[in-house]
């Protein structure tokens, strides 16, 4: 009798995402991704100077999330930004996209 090995199921080495918390620092912006399975990634926005306005440095942090939703889970995401309710602090939701690209190029619900 020959016993084939089992293969364990790998987790992705980073959770699904689901909100952003981002800050405004005299160093530069910081962001945490916060995930579905209660981990959080911290770090610094490469590449966005201390002096980036708001908008365009949130919009870099939604960039990143959905880059690595997609690179790590192969979905689509949707950030949505609450409004402020501290200077220098903001806050997103992150959600799983209404309609996502399969396989083969045609879009599932």
């Amino acid at each position: 009798m020959v016993r084939r090995k089992r293969e364990k199921k790998r987790r992705p080495p980073f959770g699904m995402p689901k909100g952003i918390v981002l800050l405004a620092t005299p160093e530069g912006w910081r962001h945490s991704v916060l995930t579905v399975e209660g981990g959080m990634l911290c770090g610094r926005l490469a590449d966005v100077p201390v002096a980036t306005a708001p908008d365009e440095a949130q919009a870099a942090a939604a960039t990143m999330v959905m880059g690595l939703a997609h690179d790590v889970h192969g979905v689509h995401v949707d950030v949505t930004w609450d409004p402020p309710r501290e200077p220098g602090a903001w806050t997103a939701q992150v959600t799983l996209a209404s309609t996502s690209p399969n396989a083969f190029g045609q879009t599932t619900r």
